[in-house]
């Protein structure tokens, strides 16, 4: 049931309607005293300046006041269980207040830096939304709910884990009598697929939620906070839908729980330090004890080196597994460089072997009837089961040998690494060319290649905006009017910024001395060693210095970050 709104403009208030069959309700917000409340219908001036919008993402104050950010543009992505789920596309975040004077020139700086923080959020690829449909949940959860959870609006509902516009909406959400006028959106990946064998068509849809609790870019936000959330945590639902029957097996990533970071210095890849001066089996028992009540019996796979500055991170890891003694979490390392160097891609079935005794013993969610959930990595025997207990398959059958639906898998999987890693690291992900071929090419290295530059520029230069921006968004940082400087006038020692001209000025005069020659050749040796000198000591001590240089967050503190 997709509903339509209109959202209606008058200098004193917005008007949102919705074209519901019989709805009669209107929400108003006053631009000026801020406030939300119900009219009819009728309440709506025709003075008004009307447009249609997909729906509202929430409210946020900024420097300038209050912003109402809506969804002006979407996709039909497809439809899960008679519910149309949408992909947004577009976003307009509209002042309540109609003019900007009243702000001096710093804070409209500042605003502006705040409402491009905005936009760079927004405009990060993977927003998803259901206005009849909860989203959120997967179908265990669904099928394990009680009816007094049948009855609350979707706001009220949603895992909060995955409603990426909860803070958007809070002033919505306290008021039980607006909840039909907003719905949660989540950021992930989507895709649903019609598929077909043995002449039974069935629909295979990929779900992932990016968890809003730590979340941020690559390098800024590892680990886990005091309440045990890992930073970029993502589940991934498999689900196929067949006449009146669904299956959904779930997964689950994240950061290597226990209190670690791994800030950017202008190395290619900066050394990972994990606290001394924490507890960290305190936070690391309440992440699992999480992860076992909502998913039950887990499988940790951890493909990071065993040597070099990740084998401390590996060994920590395997130490705290062991010395919470949970029968319910099995823990197996994998060093995936070292087994698939060289191009050596099938030994990654030595990991797939290590699983496969587990993997049996987790189960999926057949409609009504309640299995476990899973984490674990390759889930195509689990489709085959699935697919028998379904009728799709013939006995005897095997999935993989299914030419057709493999390659829809293993494409949509790529395409689901990507996305997540476009969240969250900047670019897309690497080695997908072997996710979908199952084949390492030369071109698929070439992008890889293209890909780690970007990763490093992004990581380096640009992810501090884009962390801030996180934080902005989520409600981690909140802006206060009454302030007058906010974070974002931090400045630089003017040192710092001298280097990098000093040593482009050096190199420049080296590459000078080399193309006009002095009179003899000893001359113009001693200007070349002069100038490249002074360049590689500038260079040095940028490199020492290199968390100067970086473009670090700027509005959450460093020990929250870390």
């Amino acid at each position: 049931n997709d509903i339509v709104y209109n959202k209606h403009a008058t200098p004193e208030k917005f008007y949102i309607e919705a074209c519901d069959d019989g709805a009669n309700d209107v929400l108003v917000i006053d631009r000026v005293s801020t406030e939300m409340t119900l009219a009819g219908i009728k309440d709506i001036p025709p003075s008004g300046v009307t447009r249609p919008i997909c729906g509202i993402m929430g409210t946020i104050r900024l420097v300038a006041g209050m912003y109402l950010i809506v969804i002006t543009r979407k996709r039909k992505v497809g439809d899960l269980f008679g519910h149309t789920v949408w992909k947004a596309l577009e976003f307009d975040v509209i002042s309540y207040k109609k003019t900007i004077l009243h702000l001096t020139d710093f804070q409209m700086q500042d605003n502006k830096a705040f409402l491009s923080m905005l936009r760079n959020v927004l405009n990060t690829d993977g927003f998803y939304f259901c206005t009849d449909y909860d989203l959120t949940h997967t179908q265990q959860r669904l099928s394990n709910t009680s009816p007094d959870f049948q009855e609350m609006s979707l706001l009220e509902r949603a895992d909060q884990r995955f409603m990426w516009n909860g803070n958007l909406l809070r002033e919505i959400t306290a008021q039980p009598e607006l909840h039909k006028f907003a719905f949660p959106v989540i950021h992930g990946f989507i895709v649903m697929n019609p598929c077909c064998i043995n002449g039974k068509v069935f629909e295979w849809i990929l779900i992932s939620r990016r968890s809003c609790f730590r979340a941020g870019v690559r390098y800024y936000v590892r680990g886990i906070d005091s309440e045990g959330h890992a930073a970029n945590f993502v589940e991934t639902e498999q689900i196929v839908q067949y006449n009146n029957a669904r299956v959904s097996f779930v997964q689950t990533r994240g950061s290597m729980p226990f209190f670690w970071s791994q800030r950017p210095n202008l190395k290619y890849k900066p050394k990972p330090q994990i606290s001394t001066d924490t507890n960290h089996m305190d936070g690391f028992r309440r992440h699992f004890e999480s992860q076992v009540l909502i998913y039950g019996k887990q499988v940790i796979l951890n493909l990071v080196n065993q040597k070099g500055s990740e084998l401390p991170l590996e060994q920590a890891f395997a130490k705290m597994v062991n010395g919470m003694e949970n029968g319910l979490i099995k823990y197996i390392a994998f060093d995936f460089h070292k087994e698939c160097s060289k191009m050596r891609w099938h030994r990654l079935q030595i990991l797939v072997d290590a699983v496969s005794d587990m993997q049996e013993e987790f189960g999926f969610v057949l409609h009504g009837e309640l299995r476990r959930e899973g984490d674990i990595t390759n889930c195509m025997s689990d489709l085959t089961v699935c697919n028998f207990r379904m009728g799709v398959l013939h006995v005897g059958q095997k999935i993989e040998e299914q030419a057709d639906f493999e390659k829809i898998y293993k494409n949509a999987w790529a395409d689901n690494a990507n996305a997540c890693a476009k969240q969250y690291a900047g670019t897309g992900a690497l080695k997908t060319d072997f996710t979908r071929t199952g084949k390492r090419t030369h071109w698929g290295l070439v992008m890889d290649g293209w890909n780690s530059m970007i990763r490093y520029y992004k990581n380096n230069f640009s992810d501090g905006f884009r962390q801030d921006s996180i934080d902005l968004f989520l409600g981690n940082y909140t802006v206060d009017e009454t302030d007058g400087l906010t974070p974002l006038h931090m400045q630089k020692d003017w040192k710092f910024l001298l280097l990098p001209v000093i040593m482009v000025v050096a190199f420049s005069m080296c590459i000078i001395c080399l193309l006009m020659a002095g009179d003899t050749w000893t001359e113009t040796l001693a200007y070349v060693l002069f100038w490249g000198m002074a360049s590689a000591l500038t260079a040095a001590v940028i490199v020492v210095n290199g968390r100067e240089f970086v473009d670090a967050p700027k509005l959450v503190q460093k020990e929250k970050m870390d």
